[in-house]
C-alpha cells in the first residue's frame, strides 16, 4: 500500500509540474518581449485592419533609436480592436509587435493562469494537498483577473 501511494503522489506530482512548466513555456516567449525591455524599440500602434489572427496599423516611434513603419501586425485578441492605439515593443528583427506596459506583462502571462488553474486541481485532488490546490487556484483566478481588468 505504501509503494502504491508513494506512486500516486510521484505520478500526480510530476503532472502537476509539467502543467506548471507548460505554463510559463507558454507565456515566457512573449513575456521575455515585454518585461526585458532594455534595448528595444518603444512605440504605439494604431491598428486600422484586423483579420482572423491579426491586426495591424502604422507605428509611430517613442524610443530614441526606434524608426516609424508604415505597417506593423500585432496578434489579435479581444483587446485589440480596430481604431484603437497601444503602446507596443517591437520584436527583434521584423514587423511584429506586442503590447507593453502592465497591460502587456500580464496579458502575456495568461497561459500561466490557466496552468495554475489547472495544476490546482491536481494538486487538490491528485495529491490531496487542498489548501495548495486553493492557494494555486487564486493565484491563477487573480492573474486572470488582472489580465482582464488592465486590456
Amino acid at each position: 500500500m505504501a509503494v502504491l501511494r508513494l506512486g500516486r503522489l510521484a505520478a500526480m506530482g510530476a503532472v502537476a509540474a509539467l502543467i506548471l512548466f507548460a505554463g510559463v513555456w507558454g507565456s515566457w516567449g512573449t513575456a521575455q518581449q515585454v518585461m526585458l525591455t532594455k534595448g528595444r524599440e518603444h512605440g504605439t500602434v494604431a491598428v486600422t485592419w484586423c483579420g482572423a489572427r491579426t491586426c495591424s496599423g502604422p507605428y509611430t516611434p517613442l524610443s530614441q533609436g526606434s524608426t516609424a513603419r508604415s505597417r506593423v501586425v500585432i496578434e489579435k485578441s479581444v483587446a485589440v480592436r480596430t481604431g484603437r492605439t497601444y503602446p507596443v515593443l517591437v520584436k527583434p528583427d521584423g514587423d511584429e509587435v506586442v503590447r507593453s506596459g502592465p497591460a502587456g506583462v500580464l496579458y502575456a502571462w495568461v497561459p500561466m493562469g490557466g496552468a495554475l488553474l489547472l495544476a490546482s486541481v491536481v494538486v487538490a485532488g491528485g495529491l490531496g494537498r487542498v489548501r495548495w490546490g486553493w492557494a494555486l487556484a487564486g493565484s491563477g483566478v487573480a492573474l486572470l483577473t488582472a489580465a482582464f481588468v488592465a486590456i
